[in-house]
């Protein structure tokens, strides 16, 4: 089969991805295999290829937002059918054992394994899923269409719940990619007033079109006090700004499993009880709950198409912030 491999972390911009014939791979156990038509791309995928996220497999075929039909089952699989449609997203399993399992924290596994990143992702013609992390994709979303939900809506979904937004409460989210342009929708059909703070002008135009009241600079101050903000972009150095931003009380939501580093914070920033927390990975229920909300909306993803063997091409433009919404690799 043909994937896109990745020999050894190196800078995008080296064009690191290898297109190349790799054995098909076979379920066994609880396993699913899945035949891929679809794999968004995710800022995770530029941290693995770029090293940011120590190399914890190699090679390794990156991707965590697959879509496709299950083709083949492990000797143990029983939850889902051969010709079911499903996504493999980031977390691909747990240990079921641990402290944070057994306290349906999950998303904190001691053993966690990461689809695209411990274990072969889905830029590829085939995947392997396990049985209970896979989630059947609602009717209504085509494959392409349905592929960014499996990451920035599930992380922009986790994130939106640990920022605290309320109904008619004040929403900043910085940087607008992918997460936030699934995000920004959940959060107006809560009923969330949404600023919006991105460098892009074409992002604050998008943001403007989704149903921000406004939309400014990465660091521009939002014309009202905000409720609770989210920080998509892997940008530590804005951490005082949004806090400065934030009302008596508010949450900060840090959305990246990577961030450059957050510069010393003025206690003045802080004080008046405001949070500032991370957000590591999801549950198997925040996917579920998240898909069964984006079908209620119903989400529209905004994406940009590109062939298997243009991954280089595609991370390259999401480094450079030249994807409106999602780019998503189509798979022949």
């Amino acid at each position: 089969m043909k994937a896109c491999i990745l020999p050894a972390p190196a800078p995008i911009e080296t064009n690191p991805l290898r297109c190349v014939d790799v054995p098909k791979p076979q379920p066994t156990g609880a396993q699913v295999l899945v035949r891929v038509s679809a794999c968004a791309v995710c800022r995770t995928d530029l941290h693995v290829i770029e090293g940011e996220l120590p190399p914890r497999k190699s090679p390794i075929t990156p991707g965590h937002q697959v879509v496709g039909v299950i083709e083949a089952l492990g000797d143990r699989a029983k939850q889902h059918r051969i010709g079911t449609r499903v996504g493999i997203a980031w977390l691909h399993a747990t240990d079921g054992t641990c402290e944070y399992c057994r306290a349906g924290k999950e998303n904190l596994c001691n053993a966690p394994s990461f689809t695209g990143y411990t274990v072969d992702g889905g830029y590829a013609e085939y995947a392997l899923g396990e049985e209970s992390f896979v989630y059947p994709i609602p009717e209504g979303f085509g494959d392409l269409k349905a592929a960014p939900l499996l990451c920035a809506g599930i992380i922009g979904f986790r994130s939106l719940r640990l920022s605290g937004i309320e109904r008619g409460g004040r929403l900043g989210l910085y940087g607008f990619g992918a997460a936030a342009h699934v995000a920004i929708q959940v959060a107006r059909y809560w009923g969330a007033e949404v600023y919006a703070c991105t460098r892009d002008e074409r992002h604050q135009r998008l943001a403007l079109e989704l149903g921000a009241v406004w939309a400014g600079g990465t660091t521009a101050d939002p014309p009202k006090k905000l409720d609770s903000a989210i920080i998509f972009a892997p940008a530590g150095e804005i951490v005082p700004a949004v806090l400065k931003a934030l009302k008596k009380g508010g949450t900060l939501a840090l959305g990246g499993i990577h961030m450059s580093t957050i510069p010393p914070l003025d206690y003045n920033l802080l004080y008046h009880e405001r949070v500032v927390r991370s957000v590591a990975n999801n549950t198997r229920q925040d996917g579920h709950d998240f898909l069964k909300i984006a079908a209620e909306i119903p989400i529209h993803t905004e994406i940009e198409v590109f062939p298997l063997p243009d991954a280089n091409r595609a991370l390259n433009a999401l480094k450079n912030d030249a994807i409106r919404g999602a780019a998503v690799l189509k798979i022949e």
